[in-house]
């Protein structure tokens, strides 16, 4: 066990994102506004570090978009931070872009109450990975992500390796060069932040390169799906007063029409706002409207195209 450490100390010294920082090692004695500014600085460079990787990133999201596009589902999977936002993304998916139950998954090492509070050993389990990716049924028409900002992390690493084996389409998301994830997964991206303010505080810097590359692989993944109309939301889901008043603003953006056109759209289409739009600019009925776009792929262009013949 001794040798286990040992190594594992060793290992953690060569990592970008657990790298000491003397500069910093006073940190404690500034006062709370120079903090603040050094914290800013630093995440000033995060965009920066992403769009290094831009190319990775689009190629990963179009093989992810290809599959989902033939009934696949994305999942994230992580431990930790990493782990929790992958289930953060994922839980945006259904009111944002209307997704189904299950389309968008993210699991995280030691479950659901890992979200909350840490379970210990679990982020060390190539196992626990392949079991909840065997829960889920993970196959060919899935996709499938691993986030670990060491990129080391056994949980991510071996969901990675599991799915690959299992024929889905894998992404390893890393913040450090050279990753055993990204070296596991077919789409491998490294978005190097360098080290965090805080020693190994990978919540910090890692985490927001993390969550930016994150809110791309879904939000285009949907773009390229069809789930928005230029940059609009219309495949959100209704859910509350907010939602419902952001779907008939939607409405209102997309199509010019009043109020009262909106409403007589929204209540002949069962409070859809794909088929409203389409409603208003082909002058269909609801009915017609929902099947052209179901017939469109749920592509209100595409729709619109064929209603207009």
């Amino acid at each position: 066990m001794t040798t286990e450490r040992h190594s594992l100390r060793t290992e953690l010294e060569t990592l970008t994102t657990e790298a000491f920082r003397p500069e910093l090692a006073e940190i404690d004695t500034l006062a709370t506004l120079d903090i603040a500014r050094l914290m800013n600085g630093e995440d000033a460079g995060v965009a920066a570090a992403v769009a290094l990787r831009l190319p990775e990133i689009s190629a990963a999201i179009d093989g992810i978009a290809a599959r989902m596009a033939q009934g696949g589902r994305l999942v994230y999977a992580g431990a930790g931070t990493a782990g929790r936002l992958g289930v953060l993304d994922a839980s945006e998916c259904p009111p944002t872009f209307n997704t189904g139950p299950g389309q968008v998954v993210g699991v995280i090492a030691g479950g659901p109450g890992a979200m909350v509070t840490s379970v210990e050993g679990a982020e060390d389990s190539a196992e626990l990975a392949r079991r909840d990716l065997d829960a889920l049924g993970v196959g060919p028409a899935d996709s499938v992500v691993g986030i670990s900002a060491s990129g080391r992390t056994p949980y991510a690493v071996g969901a990675v390796a599991h799915a690959r084996a299992l024929g889905a389409l894998t992404v390893g998301l890393s913040c450090n060069e050279g990753s055993a994830l990204a070296a596991a997964a077919e789409h491998g991206i490294e978005v190097v932040v360098g080290p965090e303010l805080l020693t190994g505080s990978t919540r910090l810097k890692a985490g927001t390169a993390q969550k930016l590359v994150l809110n791309m692989l879904s939000t285009i993944t949907m773009i390229r799906l069809g789930k928005t109309y230029g940059n609009l939301m219309v495949d959100v889901r209704a859910s509350n007063d907010k939602l419902r008043a952001r779907s008939r603003r939607i409405v209102a953006l997309a199509t010019g029409a009043s109020d009262e056109e909106i409403e007589e759209a929204l209540g002949a289409t069962g409070g859809e706002v794909k088929n409203a739009i389409l409603v208003i600019l082909a002058g269909v009925d609801g009915p017609l409207a929902a099947r052209l776009l179901e017939e469109s792929d749920g592509r209100l262009r595409a729709a619109l195209t064929t209603a207009g013949g």
